[in-house]
């Protein structure tokens, strides 16, 4: 039987939400959480004999130091397969499976594989040292992410090795692998030469990487004593009640929102929607994320000229970026339209 040992964060753990991202790494015994699931998927053929459970913040904070006792935790269970997550397209998380994983690989020797959305954070980093199975970029694809974790996994425990990326559904490593085919390089060129010229379907052997545009900086301006300054943020901050619906995660809307709104009385409290960090501390104080306070200060002492009278929010986390780029072009258009100059521009 395969011995398997499964990698989860605090809330596919069991162990609670973004309030719990602190708990220190935990190793139980069996399949918990998430794990449960997996654990039908393997049965007969696998088991799960310990559960590594982390908040994702707490693995941050000491990234070196619990990946040391997670290899550690996974020699002492005598693992024979690593399986991290699926963390979809979560950052924190994502970046520990893919640290987990590598590790597992890297230091131990044993096959590990990870469930990611191809744009998570975690896939840039870890794509050429851990095995990443595609999954979709919400908990709403868990079966699929978790058959697809399985099918490698398997093969690989046994001692076989990847078939091509798009074949075992798996995310492109960065490199190309040799294999025998019975058609000569020459007739496949131009088999899919004769395809393009003729409008029919084809499939390229040679997979290039989509790269968003690069985005030159915009020129400085000379004088910020008579600039009118806008305040824009991806970070979800909206009034109580989300009135707008701005998602939490994956946007594909924006708002404005009166600067007077946001100061002392002048509307409903904000929140943010944001699903990608602990938003306590902005909720208890939202000049920690748009920082009204400091520009009004800014505009009294004349640094700038004039604070411009709305601010522009939207949710950054797991945004497409062909959306970026829209909702980016709307509200900039926007922006020149009223006549602003410059913008201070905050993140999470």
């Amino acid at each position: 039987m395969i011995r398997v040992v499964h990698y989860l964060n605090q809330f596919f753990g069991g162990i609670g939400g973004e309030d719990k991202a602190g708990a220190p790494l935990q190793v139980h015994r069996g399949a918990v959480g998430s794990g449960r699931a997996l654990a039908a998927l393997l049965e007969g053929e696998a088991e799960i004999v310990r559960t590594l459970v982390c908040g994702d913040n707490a693995f941050h904070a000491d990234p070196e130091g619990n990946l040391d006792a997670a290899l550690a935790a996974v020699a002492e269970a005598g693992a024979d397969l690593v399986l991290a997550g699926p963390a979809f397209n979560a950052g924190r998380y994502g970046l520990a499976c893919g640290a987990v994983g590598a590790g597992a690989g890297e230091r131990l020797g044993i096959p590990a594989v990870t469930g990611l959305y191809t744009e998570a954070p975690a896939v840039d980093v870890y794509r050429s040292r851990v095995v990443m199975a595609a999954a979709a970029d919400s908990a709403a694809g868990m079966r699929p992410a978790l058959e697809g974790m399985v099918r490698i996994g398997l093969r690989l425990a046994r001692g076989g090795g990847l078939l091509p990326a798009e074949e075992d559904g798996r995310i492109p490593m960065g490199y190309r692998a040799g294999w025998a085919v019975r058609t000569p390089a020459a007739v496949r060129a131009l088999d899919m030469l004769a395809a393009k010229l003729s409008g029919e379907p084809y499939t390229s052997e040679i997979g290039l990487p989509a790269r968003a545009e690069p985005a030159p900086p915009a020129p400085a301006v000379a004088d910020l004593s008579g600039a009118v300054v806008a305040a824009v943020t991806e970070g979800g901050l909206v009034p109580e009640g989300n009135p707008d619906r701005i998602e939490s995660s994956g946007a594909t809307r924006w708002a404005r929102y009166p600067v007077s709104m946001f100061e002392e009385g002048g509307g409903p409290a904000f929140r943010s929607v944001h699903a990608g960090y602990d938003t306590r501390w902005v909720d208890a104080d939202p000049n920690r994320l748009v920082p009204i306070d400091a520009l009004r200060s800014l505009e009294k002492e004349g640094v700038i000229g004039e604070l411009h009278d709305h601010v522009y929010v939207t949710t950054g986390t797991g945004t497409a970026v062909t959306e970026a780029e829209r909702m980016g072009g709307e509200m900039a258009r926007r922006l020149l339209a009223d006549g602003v100059q410059a913008v201070i521009a905050t993140s999470t």
